[in-house]
């Protein structure tokens, strides 16, 4: 069985465009009061701006996309990460980025951050879903996992 329907994966598309948006805002915004004395350090948190940016954005779109389990959340998350990713790595490249410049935002050794920016992304659908469950009378008995969980 599908994580989610054709209408689903459309919908959720159209919300990570969103997502993209409002993140690429965010980057054009930190260019404008970017010092290159603190253009790493703006990066890093332009990670956490954005992880809250992604929760606000899948808070009010969620129920729209119509995501009904927590594997069609995490799959959906999953989709996420991975057009994040190439988006990210293919925007780098056409602006004449080095590998070295895009890899050094996933090194988390040396204080990139991206990979917590993306585990964020790939969990949110699902921490959303789980929040929103919690409140009563959101989340139909239908709508739970074989397993009976929200």
């Amino acid at each position: 069985m599908p994580a989610f329907s054709l209408s689903v994966l459309l919908r959720a598309l159209i919300v990570w465009l969103a997502v993209i948006a409002s993140e690429s805002l965010n980057g054009a915004l930190r260019r404008v009061v970017l010092n290159p004395d603190i253009d790493f350090a703006l990066r890093q948190g332009s990670v956490v701006v954005g992880a809250v940016m992604i929760f606000v954005i899948t808070w009010f779109f969620l129920d729209w996309i119509r995501i009904r389990t927590a594997r069609g959340a995490l799959a959906m998350g999953a989709l996420w990460v991975a057009l994040t990713f190439a988006f990210e790595l293919a925007l780098g490249r056409l602006t004449g980025l080095g590998w070295a410049r895009i890899l050094a935002d996933y090194d988390l050794i040396h204080g990139g951050l991206m990979p917590l920016g993306l585990l964020a992304m790939g969990l949110t659908p699902w921490a959303v879903r789980r929040l929103k469950a919690g409140r009563p009378g959101r989340l139909r008995p239908e709508d739970r996992d074989l397993r009976g969980t929200p």
